[in-house]
């Protein structure tokens, strides 16, 4: 098998083409996880896996409850199922908290002050109230609970994570944060090997063809945890070799789209069909990682990928009655007016705006 039937298997599995969802939270619950520290682009993300979704119907799905933003792998923003925060934060956030220790023993927020803020939060979210970052922290103060420097995001970063917090829905631009027993009151209830095997299940259906590494760093799980959770769903997969490396993708995916050439899909910044592997080099060489993050800052930009295949970064520009898009091919002379085309007034219909678009 070779990188672009590889990459044409992830785009089919990953629903960026073949069936596409009518519901934003069945796309969320498809892949599992959706990366979400940069929002707009979080909310795109779920719009091209999707028919006939507008930005207003992801947002909605948000308003909800039905999709949750928060903080299970890796200690980065995720968008998960509503019925699924605990039970993941549960399973993969304990090894972030864990690494946190040493930064919390910095500030002085022991236990004692932990359980506290806790406490203190209970009170003042409860009966479906929701705060601003800002209101927290005033909170908190108000409560004799220093927040000065760093303290108060790392006590949000901490309860957010141990799930006695979750970021609710956004006032305006602003993000406000709720209890999450509240939020979701329906929280599905796992054991570890059925939390275990569950993730596992969604990753490898979703993402694959996909190795036990990529599942392991994608999930931040160790290495021994991913193949335990590949393992009890290993039934329901099939292996494929590449170079000697195994690679694991839903049984029932079928063979035949690894051969069919696709088109032109705009993808936005931190995209689960790049930041969803351990090895990207399937769909992004090498000497184009810098135009995909630039100076290897973390920052990945929004991307335009044919055929399975990277090959170069967009970027919009939202106006009052248009959205202005503009592109950068990694070579010089790429069919950029084709970029241009459907893919982009697909990304306008999303918006709900008429798109104008260019090199």
């Amino acid at each position: 098998m070779t990188s672009p039937t590889l990459a044409r298997l992830r785009l089919y599995s990953q629903r960026i083409t073949g069936p596409a969802f009518a519901d934003p939270a069945e796309v969320v619950r498809w892949l599992g996880a959706i990366q979400a520290q940069e929002y707009q682009q979080a909310l795109w993300a779920i719009g091209v896996r999707t028919q006939g979704v507008t930005l207003a119907d992801v947002e909605q799905a948000l308003a909800e409850g039905r999709i949750v933003r928060t903080w299970p792998m890796r200690g980065t923003l995720h968008f998960v199922p509503a019925e699924d925060a605990r039970w993941m934060l549960m399973l993969t956030a304990s090894r972030a908290v864990a690494r946190h220790r040493g930064r919390l023993a910095q500030l002085e927020l022991d236990d004692e002050t932990l359980a506290c803020a806790a406490d203190v939060f209970r009170a003042a979210l409860a009966g479906g109230r929701r705060l601003s970052r800002p209101a927290m922290l005033q909170v908190l103060e108000g409560a004799g609970i220093r927040t000065e420097g760093q303290r108060g995001y790392h006590i949000l970063w901490y309860l957010s994570h141990t799930g006695v917090l979750c970021p609710g829905p956004l006032d305006g631009r602003t993000q406000t944060f709720v209890l999450l027993d509240e939020w979701v009151p329906q929280s599905r209830d796992l054991s570890r090997e059925e939390a275990l095997a569950t993730l596992a299940g969604r990753y490898f259906a979703s993402h694959g063809p996909a190795t036990v590494h990529d599942f392991a760093w994608w999930s931040g799980l160790t290495v021994a945890d991913a193949r335990a959770g590949l393992a009890a769903v290993q039934a329901d997969l099939t292996p494929i070799e590449v170079d000697g490396t195994t690679y694991w993708m839903a049984a029932d995916t079928p063979r035949e789209v690894a051969d069919e050439p696709v088109g032109i899909v705009l993808l936005p910044g931190f995209d689960e069909y790049l930041l969803g592997y351990k090895d990207r080099s399937a769909v992004l060489p090498k000497e184009h990682v810098d135009g995909v993050v630039p100076g290897q800052n973390g920052m990945f930009l929004p991307m335009v990928v044919v055929d399975g295949q990277v090959v170069g970064t967009w970027r919009r520009q939202v106006k009052k009655t248009t959205v202005e898009v503009t592109f950068n091919p990694f070579v010089p002379g790429d069919e950029v007016d084709a970029w241009a085309g459907e893919p982009a007034e697909r990304y306008g219909a999303f918006l709900g705006l008429p798109v104008t678009a260019g090199g």
